[in-house]
Parts: structure tokens; sequence; C-alpha cells
């Protein structure tokens, strides 16, 4: 049984990698903007991650073929209730970063399916939907925001222009909650989640 993650999400293949979980990487070709974005933060995750499930390049597969199929999504929130997703630009970026500056609640919602080829077509046999947040404060001081975002190149493709595994982790204050689902994916879930739908057994 192999896992695919539907995501070019660089954290979420550096969490898969440092867990020892093996998977390959597919597309998806989900637009975003058309989920209803004026849902509560944990329901509009969720529902972003289902639509990137529904659009995933699936392998071509051979009769039989058992795959599970991983997505997610990331947002995160300021203590005002304005939710962030991507900066569109360098200068979003900046505002973001100054909107974030006194602390966040990050939300990730993931979706592992489990697929069986049958007849040509892949049928969904078990399915795993979750969210889990955390609340941090992720401080820039404002005469570093211009250097971060320079060190930092990952930021402008990170919600909330939010990167702290590398550099960014010294602006990274205090976390509440699971530190890897600030970086996009909550490993500990997702592997309990691959457990339940049978992963590890193929792998011993």
């Amino acid at each position: 049984m192999k896992l695919y993650l539907a995501s070019k999400s660089y954290s979420r293949s550096l969490l898969l990698k440092n867990a020892r979980i093996p998977f390959d990487v597919i597309g998806q070709d989900a637009d975003e903007l058309q989920c209803d974005w004026e849902l509560p933060l944990e329901q509009l995750v969720l529902s972003i991650a289902d639509h990137k499930m529904e659009h995933a390049v699936l392998p071509h597969g051979q009769e039989g073929d058992t795959i599970l199929v991983l997505t997610g999504d990331t947002l995160t929130q300021d203590m005002r209730g304005v939710v962030y997703g991507k900066a569109a630009d360098y200068n979003d970026a900046i505002k973001t970063i100054k909107a974030l500056q006194n602390g966040s609640l990050v939300s990730t919602g993931f979706r592992l399916d489990k697929k069986i080829k049958r007849k040509g077509t892949w049928e969904t046999v078990g399915s795993h939907r979750e969210v889990v947040s955390a609340r941090c404060v992720f401080n820039i001081p404002d005469y570093w925001i211009e250097r971060y975002l320079q060190q930092e190149p990952l930021a402008l493709k990170a919600a909330g222009a939010m990167v702290i595994e590398e550099y960014g982790q010294q602006f990274l204050q205090s976390v509440t909650g699971s530190y890897s689902t600030i970086m996009g994916l909550p490993v500990c879930e997702v592997r309990v989640a691959l457990e339940k739908l049978g992963f590890f057994q193929f792998l011993q």
C-alpha cells in the first residue's frame, strides 16, 4: 500500500520524511477560492482539504491496487478573527506578519482516503478527516521583517507568512498545542490515522 501526498508543500514533505513515513508526491488542481471563506476557521481548512482531495491527480494504478491519499490545508487567524492564507505578494506578507505579531491561532485540516482500484476507477473504501489547532506567538519586530523575508523565501508560500522550522524559529516565542500543525501537518494525528487505515502493517 502506497501513501500519496497531494501537496507541493515543502514543510509537509519534510515532516513526513523526518517521521520516516514513506510517500510519493502527486499534484492537485483545486481552486481554493471556490470554497466558502465565510466558514469558521476549523471548518474552512477541512473544507479546503476535502476540495483538494476531490481534485487530486491520482496515479493510474492497476486493478486491485490499494493506495492512501493525503491532503491538507493550513490557515492562520489573528486576534481579531481575521483569517490569513498565503500572502499575495511581498507587501502583503509584511502586513500579515505585523497583524500576527501579538499572537495567532493556526489550524490545519487534513483528509486521508483509502482507495482501491476497481473496474478502472479509484473507489474510496475508508476515510479520516480531522482538524488540529495551535496557538502561538510568532513575533517578528518591524525592523527584522525585511531581513526575515530575504532569508526565508518560503514565507510567501506559507499561511500567515509563518515559517518556523529554520530561520524563522528565532521569532517563535511560544506554542500551545501541536508544533507540527503550525508547520502544516499534525504528524501525530496523521500517524494515528495511517495506523487505523492499515498503512504500517505493509511496512513490516
